[in-house]
């Protein structure tokens, strides 16, 4: 140890000379470390109005920043620029899409894609056909399964304080979770700020019908909840027989679009009583973990059963596993339909080569089926309206939906809105963001129908939810939207989607209505809703 201080001594501090240099280089050292290394409990910034916090980019940007995932990198520079060049400082709201933002699998980050795609064709749209206020658009990534919301909603706090900002709505919202609900229940409980869930389709995640105080003011839903979807499903089908089907669940905490799902597929049904509900616990929305050795002796069980329909309530990527292992138990030939909900609508995206070949068991008519409840598909109005069941019926719940996507479609082709990268509609996803926010359009238009150029506040926008039906409907492209009073979306339509072993493709199948029949005409919403 004496010899080492000697060494120190003698190499740094035994003369002037020496000791001047030593302090330099010290110095110098402070400044880099200044320089390239944030201060001792500051976050480290990735872009403006975006923080790295637990490896993560959290926070709000309009400025194009695509937070570290490149499938996004084309819409998100397509948003700076109308943010900057077509709205700039003119009378504008600011409308934030908030969804996490950084996914690691490559099916959620195409999907993630088409979300921001459709909200941004919104916006281009709303700002060249409605009256000011413009809208300008931001993205909020709350991180991973939402786990840090609470640190953008303080930012977007601030922006609906800022006279500059004026935020008026948050939209987006994909999974149903805990730290969903959180969410949501600040932005409208404590900040009264409106929100429109397009894509939450959680019995939780909704105001319920029949007066009295709302768990969540001010919030607006267009896509079915998890028991209309339910409901959708079996006026398509026709009443099940108990002993006909039966009920696989994830039982993972914390995520509330299972639950939601299991609850409303434990419907009541004829018939002498079928299989008790398959469980099983995955580790989490996207790791299969070892659900594949359940999935195997939950299918050996099933094949003993009477049910050929399976009601499954879980996430795609256990849905994926689930079906294939169902086909690789070869039940004396015994066929099988899964029915699950609208989170199966990316379902395909999760599938691989080999998959299909598995689900036909060899042969060329599928061993398993997989039918979900899409809130939207591209091929719905116009097969509907070609369909002899409805000759002789009314068709403007067709026609409308129809024309307006159309619509859309001419915005993509035309490449008018910017190469924003592909835009796929199959998945819904596009349709549904995009109805989503051209519904906030349509709120803040009518809040603002007295004082034309001016911004209007926070809870007249919100008042203007239970405006929204009638002749004020929106004409979705994924059917009319009319609220009620509850802000959720009355009679909403459901396309029926089936995963085709044959066509290796997804297969609209028809459309179920969750009040068993078409909304009423011109989407008057009944008041015994």
């Amino acid at each position: 140890m004496r010899q080492f201080g000697n060494w120190l001594y003698n190499t740094f501090l035994a003369n002037w000379m020496r000791r001047i240099l030593t302090l330099a280089g010290l110095v110098a050292a402070g400044v880099l470390l200044y320089v390239f290394l944030p201060p001792i409990g500051e976050a480290e910034s990735c872009a403006a109005g975006v923080e790295k916090h637990g490896g993560e980019c959290i926070g709000v940007n309009g400025s194009g920043y695509a937070f570290g995932t490149p499938e996004i990198g084309k819409v998100a520079r397509a948003i700076a620029k109308e943010n900057e060049e077509f709205v700039g400082d003119k009378p504008h709201v600011t409308v934030a899409l908030m969804v996490p933002l950084q996914p690691d699998i490559d099916a959620e980050r195409i999907q993630l894609r088409s979300e921001i795609q459709g909200a941004y064709l919104a916006q281009y749209r709303a700002n060249r056909e409605e009256n000011t206020p413009l809208l300008r658009l931001v993205l909020a990534n709350p991180g991973d399964s939402y786990a840090q919301q609470d640190r953008v909603v303080d930012q977007l706090a601030e922006l609906a304080d800022d006279k500059k900002d004026n935020l008026r709505a948050v939209t987006g919202f994909n999974l149903s979770l805990d730290a969903t609900k959180k969410a949501i229940a600040r932005l409208t409980n404590e900040l009264h700020i409106p929100v429109l869930a397009s894509r939450v389709s959680a019995d939780e995640l909704a105001n319920p019908e029949g007066g009295g105080k709302d768990p969540y003011p001010g919030l607006a839903r267009i896509i079915p909840t998890n028991r209309q979807q339910a409901d959708a499903l079996a006026s398509f089908h026709g009443e099940l027989r108990d002993e006909q089907t039966v009920l696989v669940r994830d039982k993972r905490a914390h995520d509330i679009y299972n639950d939601s799902l299991a609850k409303a597929f434990s419907r009541d049904e004829d018939g002498p009583p079928g299989p008790k509900d398959q469980t099983f616990e995955s580790p989490s929305i996207t790791d299969p973990g070892d659900t594949g050795n359940d999935f195997t002796l939950i299918a050996q069980n099933i094949c003993q059963s009477t049910a050929r329909y399976v009601y499954f309530a879980g996430r795609p990527v256990h849905l994926r596993l689930f079906a294939l292992k169902l086909a690789d138990v070869q039940c004396r030939g015994k066929k099988y339909t899964i029915v699950s909900g609208s989170g199966a609508a990316t379902l395909n995206r999760y599938m691989k080569d080999d998959d299909w070949e598995r689900l036909r068991g060899g042969g060329k008519e599928p061993l398993v089926r997989v039918q979900y409840a899409a809130p939207g598909h591209p091929d719905a109005w116009d097969r509907e309206l070609r369909d002899p069941k409805h000759a002789g019926e009314r068709r403007d719940h067709f026609t409308e939906p129809l024309a307006e996507l159309n619509k859309l479609r001419t915005l993509i082709d035309k490449g008018s809105a910017g190469d924003i990268g592909p835009v796929p509609l199959e998945d819904s996803r596009t349709m549904l963001v995009y109805d989503g926010t051209r519904t906030i359009a349509k709120a803040v238009l009518l809040a603002n129908a007295q004082t034309e150029g001016t911004v209007p506040p926070l809870k007249r926008v919100s008042d203007m939810w239970q405006r929204l039906e009638a002749v004020n409907r929106v004409r979705g492209t994924s059917g009319w939207i009319c609220l009620t009073n509850a802000g959720n979306a009355y009679d909403k339509p459901v396309a029926v989607v089936e995963l085709d072993p044959r066509t290796e493709k997804l297969r609209y199948v028809g459309v179920g209505w969750p009040k068993g029949k078409a909304q009423p005409e011109d989407c008057r919403v009944p008041s015994d809703t």
